[in-house]
């Protein structure tokens, strides 16, 4: 059977014999292959994109709705989360001192700029005066339902100058709109 004689006593359904050759594949042709592939599949997934889009249903208007109640820039319990938050952060990590003693300047600079069927927030900016009486510039969100646990309304910010794990760097840009 090592001469061969196997191969040569089975038939294709054809009637005809095997051959004895063994075909050789190249790295280069395998590789033309898996790349006319690739490219096929991305053109096809291309076409079907915009077909598969999804209708936005406002967040006001879901199963589980929103009832878009974010408060305004400058309502009090805003500051309040804002001050005792950066408060933790630097007393308990940093050791620095630093406090928010107040916050002027304070201006809307987006509501719901992610799109109507997001999470509603509203995008602000300050000038935070600290304890070192160095002014700096605040920003910060308010998101609705992303308080403790879920309830209530949930802020995000960003002192620049301030975040030293780069969290919303650079200069606090990601915590903006």
């Amino acid at each position: 059977m090592a001469d061969g004689r196997r191969f040569s006593q089975r038939r294709h359904r054809d009637g005809s014999r095997p051959s004895k050759e063994v075909k050789q594949f190249s790295s280069a042709h395998c590789a033309r292959n898996f790349a006319a592939l690739f490219v096929a599949g991305i053109a096809a997934g291309a076409s079907l994109a915009p077909a598969s889009g999804r209708p936005l249903i406002p967040a006001e208007r879901r199963y589980a709705p929103y009832s878009d109640s974010v408060p305004a820039c400058d309502d009090p319990a805003v500051f309040e989360r804002i001050q005792g938050g950066f408060h933790d952060r630097e007393a308990e990590f940093w050791n620095t001192g630093l406090e928010i003693v107040n916050l002027l300047e304070i201006k809307e600079i987006g509501y719901k700029t992610n799109g109507e069927d997001y999470i509603p927030r509203r995008y602000c900016t300050a000038r935070a005066y600290l304890n070192d009486e160095k002014p700096r510039q605040l920003s910060y969100s308010i998101n609705e339902d992303l308080g403790f646990i879920g309830f209530g309304f949930g802020v995000e910010w960003c002192v620049a100058g301030l975040d030293r794990n780069d969290a919303y760097a650079p200069h606090c840009k990601m915590a903006r709109p």
